[in-house]
């Protein structure tokens, strides 16, 4: 490979604004995907999914305790 055409291909950039800008990117994905909740039923995804894991435990105010470690690892996987 040619280390003149992988020179000409790189280019100079300001890393205080490509942070800013990548940073802020990132942060309002964060935001808007996992942080605000839905206007359908106002939770947010982590506890939607909370919720469906007790469901599919059977889990519910008339059956027996069970530890939340069971309910986080079937959320988390």
């Amino acid at each position: 490979m040619d280390n003149d055409k992988i020179f000409d291909e790189v280019r100079e950039v300001d890393l205080k604004k490509t942070m800013e800008t990548s940073y802020i990117d990132y942060a309002m994905s964060v935001i808007a995907a996992r942080a605000l909740p839905d206007v359908r039923d106002g939770l947010k995804p982590v506890q939607r999914r909370i919720l469906y894991s007790m469901i599919e435990l059977n889990n519910g105010p008339d059956k027996p305790h069970r530890k939340c470690a069971r309910i986080v690892g079937d959320t988390m996987g």
